[in-house]
């Protein structure tokens, strides 16, 4: 019964695979807006990284959430800085064309913006963003998939990675596959939601994944109700060419 706990799932969602409707894609962003304001993904970030850039103080920060979806954390984001006096400069990475246009679209008074890209490779220069953030999007990916986006968070950030994800646990899946499934009506959220968190995260496993990236001082807690919060400290890229000069002064000592 729990055996299929012990791994993450492969099998890909209905989002992975892109077999879904105009209409249905447009549905699933309000319900992921709703699934946000009641889980605890924005308070999640609130009580971790918003909560630490308040204590330092600062007057003025840069912020990239890859994976943005709608871009409801970073506009949980732009008005959090507004109640603290603070300055945001704050950019939303989407794939997804029509994601990219949401995160435009409801975000028109506030300083977000949208740039379509590749999580893989982003178009930003090292050190570009105070914080890089990813909030429901690695557990789309294999775990080595993961590592990759997981250096990328690493090369634009200069302060500070923050990730927020799915605890893989048998309580969440049954209580979603029962009453969860009662609240949604989208196709894609009541089908992909119980996959998403077989293909969620132990908090060792996500911690593992970070350390292999080459993020230093991670730590991984868990938030109400069933996601966890990774944060790491920025550590130096090492560019490509030195890492290979490197490499071939000790292969010729």
């Amino acid at each position: 019964m729990f055996s299929k706990f012990r791994r993450r799932s492969s099998k890909l969602e209905h989002l992975d695979l892109g077999d879904y409707t105009a209409e249905e894609y447009e549905g699933c962003l309000v319900e992921l807006r709703r699934v946000n304001r009641w889980l605890g993904d924005s308070r999640a970030l609130q009580t971790t990284l918003l909560r630490k850039i308040g204590k330092s103080q600062l007057k003025a920060f840069s912020l990239i959430d890859v994976g943005a979806g709608s871009g409801e954390l970073l506009r949980t984001v732009a008005e959090w800085a507004t109640r603290q006096n603070c300055e945001a400069q704050l950019r939303g990475v989407e794939l997804n064309q029509r994601s990219a246009r949401a995160i435009a679209e409801q975000s028109a008074m506030l300083n977000v913006h949208a740039v379509r890209a590749n999580a893989f490779a982003l178009p930003f220069s090292d050190n570009q963003f105070d914080y890089a953030i990813c909030s429901l999007f690695l557990h789309h990916f294999k775990d080595e998939q993961a590592v990759k986006i997981l250096r990328e968070l690493n090369r634009v950030a200069h302060r500070e990675v923050v990730v927020i994800d799915l605890y893989r646990h048998p309580v969440s899946y049954y209580f979603y596959i029962t009453i969860g499934r009662l609240l949604f009506h989208n196709r894609l959220i009541r089908e992909d939601g119980a996959l998403s968190i077989l293909r969620g995260f132990k908090p060792a496993e996500l911690k593992v994944l970070a350390e292999r990236s080459g993020l230093k001082q991670v730590e991984v807690l868990r938030r109400f109700p069933y996601r966890l919060v990774l944060t790491a400290k920025k550590t130096a890229v090492i560019p490509i060419n030195q890492r290979k000069e490197g490499q071939r002064m000790r292969l010729a000592s």
